[in-house]
């Protein structure tokens, strides 16, 4: 039996599997956002609140979504919608947050991928790039995505597949140990 590739809409129950898919894809970073839930006594794990957030029914959630599915079993996810004017009124909550916010507010009316992530388990079969190959499908202009200055491997990826770094900005440390990076994004125009 040969592997299969399927690509499917998100469904509001795929909630937890996509909060563990976006925390993949921000390598710990949106568990860390999460947490605050926990800190303010909201939830009891990052995980939780990663869950709700994905089960709302505002873009960069479970309507934003498709999975990925490798003979059955949840291989990936992308996350991606349309960048609208309502960034711009978007408060951070937190300094982390705001050079992510300056870098979406120059791609409005953008499609934006906010998350593209796979299991290290499932790596290296082109899901990744199948994945970012539908969400250039879906646009209807230029396709515009952030990702960390020392992900080679994905701005690798994203660069074999017509995007071209826009801007970079230095990120805002989470502690007083985190990895220096800057926060690089990216954009592929209309071919």
């Amino acid at each position: 039996m040969s592997a299969r590739l399927a690509i499917r809409p998100a469904e509001r129950r795929d909630a937890a599997e996509l909060a563990v898919l976006v925390d993949v894809a921000s390598h710990g970073f949106a568990s860390w956002l999460w947490y605050g839930a926990v800190i303010n006594g909201t939830t009891d794990t990052a995980l939780e609140r990663g869950r709700a957030k994905m089960r709302e029914d505002e873009p960069g959630a479970w309507r934003s979504a498709v999975l990925a599915e490798w003979d059955g079993e949840v291989a990936g996810t992308s996350i991606a919608y349309d960048l609208d004017d309502s960034v711009h009124e978007i408060v951070a909550p937190h300094p982390v947050i705001e050079p992510l916010l300056a870098l979406q507010r120059k791609v409005v009316g953008n499609r934006f991928i906010d998350s593209l992530g796979v299991y290290k388990h499932h790596r290296g079969k082109g899901i990744g790039r199948a994945l970012l190959e539908r969400e250039i499908d879906m646009a209807d202009g230029p396709v515009s995505l952030i990702t960390e200055s020392h992900n080679e491997t994905a701005q690798n990826l994203y660069r074999m597949n017509g995007f071209a770094e826009a801007e970079r900005i230095e990120a805002v440390p989470l502690s007083e140990n985190s990895k220096r990076h800057e926060w690089v994004l990216l954009t592929r125009n209309v071919a």
